[in-house]
């Protein structure tokens, strides 16, 4: 599974250096990508795009 950053992005980019894995990207909003993003399995906290994100629930796992 990924982590998905939804629309609601609003490509302030504090998640851009915490991924790990260097799976987002910049576009009109960031994206994740789902081929190299783990969510973060090996971190303690979890995703870490996600603790940093400004935005409620703007970053959620991909179904």
């Amino acid at each position: 599974m990924a982590m998905f950053i939804t629309d609601e992005c609003t490509a302030c980019g504090l998640c851009l250096p915490e991924c790990p894995t260097e799976s987002i990207s910049e576009g009109d909003i960031y994206v994740i990508n789902p081929d190299t993003c783990n969510e973060c399995e090996d971190q303690d906290d979890g995703p870490q795009c996600v603790a940093v994100c400004p935005i409620d629930d703007c970053i959620i796992k991909a179904e």
